[in-house]
């Protein structure tokens, strides 16, 4: 019978879960799974566990063979973040393995772990798909091809500058000019994220809208809103040190103020794998302590 294929990726972790590694490692091969595991986080497993001979090395998405069931991510949210990055658009659905602390998007707590899997390889889950943002210079390729971002693609000023200034323009038509430390545009998936700690409100995936939130206004009167995922943002930007910094999720570009940006919605979605068991209301529920007082304790 031909072996199941997966894929695992992941960065270095702290001691404290490598037991949980282990016992995932010895129920993938008690199940016969063929994997492909990413060879610089293969390097460094070596190191902390005893690794099987038969493990498959890949180096970026164009190793991954079109027969992965789905992509397993080792860590927290930032490492799912990385995780598109490695998937791309092959839809092959991702599933987190939670060895982080918030755990929007690695969603399978480490000690679920064969529980979770068995459902997986039983069909029993559910796909969200999740719109991503793709980021543009008008006169230089920024961030390779990692020019898109699930969470959000955010401006800030440079180093100690003042605010700097952010003309935005929104299908040809000036928005507003955002005096400000900065500006988040953030998907459905990001809206929880750097967004809301910025006051944005929470956007249910699959809305079809983004949201731009400014960080520190300079005007109190000019607050998020809520654009539609078919818009196209184009961004210009002043500051008195004539440099600004823009991030597309965890990666970031120092970049000159001669530099104008356009923001849109990438041209391929990604796929969340979620067990029967969750929903993006219990997430919210248990992630932002929804419903808890207090008083109650």
């Amino acid at each position: 019978m031909k072996k199941r294929t997966i894929a695992i990726y992941g960065r270095e972790f702290n001691p404290s879960v490598i037991p949980y590694v282990q016992q995932l490692f010895s129920y993938l091969k008690d199940k016969e799974v063929a994997i492909y595991i990413h060879a610089d986080f293969y390097k460094f497993l070596q190191t902390k566990i005893k690794c099987a001979d038969d493990l498959l090395l890949y180096y970026n998405y164009r190793d991954l063979p079109e027969n992965t069931l789905f992509f397993l991510s080792l860590g927290g949210d930032g490492t799912m973040l990385s995780a598109v990055s490695q998937v791309r658009d092959s839809n092959i659905p991702i599933a987190g393995i939670n060895f982080g602390r918030l755990g929007f998007l690695a969603s399978i707590h480490k000690t679920e772990i064969a529980t979770a899997l068995d459902a997986i390889f039983d069909n029993n889950y559910k796909l969200q798909t999740r719109e991503l943002l793709q980021v543009t210079g008008h006169d230089q390729h920024i961030f390779g091809e990692e020019n898109f971002a699930l969470n959000d693609i955010t401006i800030f000023r440079h180093g100690s500058s003042p605010m700097i200034t952010i003309n935005v323009t929104l299908d040809g038509e000036l928005l507003n000019s955002y005096w400000a430390d900065g500006i988040i545009i953030a998907t459905p998936t990001g809206s929880t994220a750097y967004s809301l700690s910025c006051g944005g409100p929470i956007i249910m995936p699959g809305s079809g809208n983004f949201v731009i939130t400014p960080i520190a206004p300079h005007n109190l009167n000019v607050r998020p809103i809520i654009i539609s995922a078919d818009s196209r943002l184009e961004l210009e930007i002043e500051s008195r040190e004539e440099q600004y910094i823009v991030s597309c999720d965890s990666k970031t570009e120092t970049l000159s103020t001669n530099t104008k940006l356009k923001i849109e919605r990438a041209p391929f979605n990604i796929n969340l794998i979620r067990l029967e068991t969750v929903s993006y209301f219990s997430t919210l529920r248990e992630k932002l302590l929804w419903g808890l007082d207090v008083r109650n304790y």
